[in-house]
C-alpha cells in the first residue's frame, strides 16, 4: 500500500528540449546563436514536482511514460523527489512525451508538444488511485496535456469523493466547455489568455485593465459551472474571484525563463490549500513560488523548495 498523501496530481510527463536565444523566431525565420539544454518537464510532472518540493508529506503523481531512455530518466527523477510513483504507467511501444521550447532574452517562450505516452493515459488508469489514495486525500490537481476524458473522469470522481478539485486549463481548449467539466471544478486557474478564450469574453478592451478583463472572464466562467477562479497575470500577479474579488500584487523579480511558472503556481496552490490556507492566502503563496521560478531556467530545475520559498518571502516582505 502506498504512503498516505493529501495531494493527488494527474497529468503529463515530457522531456523538455530547450533553446534559449536572443528572440523568438517569426514563422519561417531562423534565429542563430541559441543555447541548448534538456530538462524534465510536462505540465503534470512540473506541478507534481512543484508540490512535492513544497509539501511536508509525499505527493501522489499519476501519469504515463514511454518505455524509452527519456521515460527511464524521468522516472529516476521522480523517485528522487517527495513523490509517490506507484501510479505511474509505462506504455509499451509509445515514446515519452517531448516538448520543444524556445525562450527569448526576456524569458518569454514558445512551446510545441508531441504527447506520446501522455495521450494513452486513460480513465481506467485512475481506478487504483481512486480506490486506494482518494480516502486520505484532500486536493486533486490536473491539467489538459492528457486526454480530456481522463481529466473529466478524474475531476468527477474526486469531487464525488469529497476532494477539493483544481483544474489548470492549459493548454486551453474550448472542449472543456463541451465536456461539461467545469461543474466538477472547485478552483479554475487559467492565465489571462486562457480565461478569455474559455469565457469567450476577449482580452482587455480599450480603456480596460488586464485585471478588469480577467475578472469579467472569471465571472463568466463561474456562470458556466466552476466555483472559484484564479486568473494568473504573469508579472502583474493574479486575481482571485470567488464571492468577492481580490487582486494579489506581483513579486518583482528579474525574469530569466517563464517556463513552468504556471506549474509552480499550481503546485504551490495545491500545497497551501491542503494545509488549510484560505484561497487568497494560498494564491499569495503560489504567486511567490511562480515569481521565484522565473528567476531560473528550465521547467523542473526552476521549481523552488519550501526553504527557498520561505527565504524568498522573508527577503521580499
Amino acid at each position: 500500500m502506498p504512503p498516505v498523501s493529501e495531494i493527488i496530481v494527474v497529468g503529463s510527463i515530457n522531456a523538455d528540449l530547450v533553446i534559449k536565444g536572443p528572440k523568438l523566431p517569426a514563422p519561417g525565420e531562423t534565429i542563430l546563436g541559441g543555447e541548448f539544454y534538456q530538462a524534465a518537464g510536462g505540465k503534470g510532472a512540473n506541478q507534481a514536482v512543484a508540490a512535492a518540493r513544497l509539501a511536508l508529506a509525499p505527493v501522489t503523481f499519476v501519469g504515463a511514460l514511454g518505455e524509452d531512455a527519456l521515460g527511464r530518466d524521468a522516472l529516476r527523477g521522480f523517485q528522487s523527489e517527495n513523490l509517490i510513483c506507484d501510479y505511474l504507467r509505462s506504455v509499451p511501444q509509445s515514446p515519452t512525451g517531448v516538448a520543444l521550447i524556445l525562450v527569448d532574452a526576456n524569458g518569454q517562450n514558445l512551446i510545441s508538444v508531441a504527447s506520446g505516452a501522455n495521450s494513452r493515459l486513460a480513465p481506467g488508469d485512475l481506478d487504483a488511485v481512486c480506490r486506494t489514495a482518494f480516502p486520505a486525500a484532500r486536493i486533486f490537481l490536473t491539467s489538459l496535456e492528457i486526454p480530456l476524458e481522463t481529466v473529466a473522469s478524474g475531476l468527477k470522481r474526486a469531487k464525488q469523493a469529497g476532494l477539493l478539485t483544481v483544474l489548470n486549463p492549459a493548454p486551453a481548449s474550448r472542449e472543456v466547455l463541451d465536456a461539461d467539466i467545469l461543474n466538477w471544478v472547485d478552483v479554475l486557474t487559467p492565465n489571462a489568455g486562457e480565461a478569455a478564450l474559455l469565457a469567450e469574453t476577449g482580452l482587455a478592451t480599450p480603456g480596460e485593465t488586464e485585471s478588469a478583463a480577467a475578472i469579467r472572464a472569471a465571472r463568466e466562467l463561474q456562470e458556466r459551472g466552476c466555483r472559484q477562479v484564479i486568473v494568473t497575470l504573469g508579472a502583474d500577479g493574479c486575481v482571485v474571484v470567488g464571492s468577492a474579488v481580490t487582486q494579489i500584487a506581483p513579486c518583482r523579480v528579474a525574469a530569466v525563463d517563464a517556463t513552468a511558472a504556471g506549474d509552480a503556481f499550481n503546485g504551490a496552490l495545491a500545497v497551501a490549500l491542503a494545509e488549510g490556507r484560505t484561497l487568497v492566502e494560498a494564491a499569495t503563496w503560489a504567486n511567490a513560488a511562480a515569481a521565484l521560478s522565473v528567476t531560473r531556467r528550465g521547467a523542473q530545475p526552476s521549481l523552488p523548495t519550501r526553504r527557498e520559498l520561505d527565504e524568498f518571502l522573508a527577503r521580499n516582505r
